[in-house]
């Protein structure tokens, strides 16, 4: 899927067909085991089979908005952090013990509820923060990034207004909420509102404890990101507070049992108090940015910084 170019009508890059093949099929095309092939240099290779290929393609135009509010600031109004969360999870899919609704509870009906939660507290905070903010809950991010992609090429208001994003992306509830990790704010100033939002909340900054994972790049922030806009995932972290229980085990479990199944819904555990904590620190991330002196800025020399910053 692509989002379509408002200007032209076209596709936003390029549309291109994608297969795969199961290990068995792919030993067979290959005539030797995965295990054991030596490296080939990029370019291909001979294969001891003869392979015919057939592609039947079938286009649609697909309508699927992104909701977007703002609430305005005081002496620094002009400038905003986008607070955004993915309304979309996967829809129908195949069915798991009779069930073949995909809920999305944790991923993302979370981030949504952690959106509109904070965006209610800000409405009654009186006077409100120096900088506006605007909270942006986006389409298709299981399709790619899709609506936060088309939200930071074609924004509602001046891309070069908006000073940082902060992302709510599966606030999973298993345990209370002791650590997390703040993906991004090791490439910008980003770094110093998160730690002080965390330190009045008494929660931990850990490292990221699964980087082969590249997280950072696989949200709705790394939309943000490539235009240039410093910005920061926190992801509960695996601290429990209690010596017997093992917070990544039970992320492994989540992950392995519930991520992108149907079994994602109300019916699982869920330690509430541990989301409120989540959404007070993702409140006040943005309450601390918004009301900075400076502008949250890319740390110098960061490879990001010298890829996607802004002139």
């Amino acid at each position: 899927m692509r989002w379509l170019d408002p200007a032209t009508g076209k596709p936003s890059g390029e549309t291109v067909p994608r297969g795969t093949l199961s290990r068995e099929t792919a030993e067979n095309l290959v005539g030797a085991s995965l295990s054991v092939l030596e490296p080939v240099e990029p370019g291909g290779c001979e294969l001891p089979q003869t392979v015919i290929l057939r592609a039947v393609g079938q286009h649609e135009d697909l309508a699927s908005p992104n909701v977007a509010a703002r609430l305005g600031g005081t002496d620094l109004a002009d400038e905003i952090v986008v607070y955004s969360a993915h309304l979309d999870h996967v829809g129908f899919g195949q069915e798991v013990d009779g069930d073949d609704l995909y809920n999305g509870a944790y991923d993302n009906a979370s981030g949504v509820a952690v959106l509109l939660a904070v965006a209610r507290a800000f409405t009654r905070m009186e006077p409100p923060p120096r900088r506006s903010l605007l909270f942006l809950a986006v389409t298709a991010e299981e399709k790619g990034l899709l609506g936060s992609d088309y939200f930071a090429h074609h924004p509602t208001v001046p891309r070069d207004a908006i000073v940082a994003n902060v992302n709510a992306d599966r606030a999973l509830m298993l345990h209370p909420l002791r650590d997390v990790v703040a993906f991004g704010v090791d490439h910008s100033t980003l770094l110093e509102p998160v730690s002080r939002a965390a330190e009045w909340l008494d929660i931990g900054l850990s490292p990221d404890f699964m980087p082969e994972q590249v997280i950072f790049i696989r949200s709705d922030q790394y939309s943000f990101v490539k235009q240039g806009i410093p910005a920061v995932y926190p992801f509960v972290g695996n601290d429990t507070g209690e010596e017997q229980v093992d917070g990544r085990a039970l992320l492994d479990d989540w992950m392995a049992t519930r991520y992108h199944k149907p079994s994602d819904d109300m019916r699982q555990e869920m330690d509430f108090r541990a989301g409120a904590d989540y959404a007070k620190l993702a409140y006040l991330i943005g309450y601390n940015i918004a009301n900075a002196e400076q502008r949250p800025e890319w740390n110098e020399g960061d490879f990001l910084a010298e890829k996607f910053s802004r002139p």
